[in-house]
């Protein structure tokens, strides 16, 4: 994807030859966590991105070998790659993966085209489907002036939040403009460079708005079920 707000833009070229990644094995990554877990409290490994789901293979060995060793597994993802017609190698990640962090960038399919460049159909799907599959689900949502920041679709986003069955978390975050600088030493022009930053006090705002569409989705659900 190619969201507006994106602050890793770093992340963008899966081909780069400058030497910004570093290639590493499982067993390097599960080396490395044992040479700090006696400092972890109640924590494991999480893989973030870009999108993890991208390396989907190497992702579900670490998970694999990670799960083997008792450690907690998190996934950080953007659910952008899922495909509901080919669920095998999912299914097989999911089996090793204790919680999944899912940003839902924006609810309604046309706005989040114009956000990230993608439809959210899958994405939406994929929410669904780890619920189905009994996953634990940890929602993010940012709060971006002009373009999230709209009560109906706060609302709209709380309803579909409330069929998540395995929701454990929801974080709505408040916009921020701090990958700015990553943009101009890339050379790329930042998109939302007229847009402020939103206040923690307008995040709290959304977000009651939010919990108000998750609990109205409850009571439609559960006058259906009666």
């Amino acid at each position: 994807m190619r969201c507006l707000y994106c602050h890793n833009p770093d992340t963008w070229n899966f081909h780069a030859k400058d030497g910004a990644g570093t290639e590493v094995t499982a067993e390097e990554i599960l080396d490395m966590y044992d040479g700090v877990k006696e400092f972890l409290k109640g924590g494991g490994i999480t893989c973030t991105g870009g999108e993890p789901m991208a390396q989907i293979g190497f992702l579900t060995e670490l998970f694999e070998k990670a799960h083997a060793k008792g450690i907690h597994t998190c996934l950080d993802t953007s659910g952008i790659t899922f495909d509901p017609e080919h669920t095998q190698a999912v299914d097989r990640l999911l089996k090793v993966t204790d919680l999944i962090m899912l940003d839902i960038k924006h609810i309604n399919d046309e706005e989040h085209k114009k956000l990230t460049g993608q439809s959210n159909k899958n994405i939406l799907s994929f929410a669904e489907y780890v619920s189905q599959k009994g996953v634990r689900l940890w929602i993010r949502h940012v709060v971006v002036p002009g373009i999230t920041d709209n009560p109906v679709y706060l609302h709209e986003l709380g309803v579909f939040i409330s069929r998540l069955k395995t929701l454990n978390a929801l974080d709505v975050l408040p916009y921020h403009d701090m990958g700015k600088a990553k943009y101009k030493n890339l050379g790329i022009d930042y998109p939302l460079t007229e847009t402020e930053p939103l206040s923690k006090e307008d995040a709290a705002k959304a977000r009651d708005i939010i919990m108000q569409g998750v609990k109205d989705g409850l009571a439609e659900a559960h006058k259906h079920q009666n």
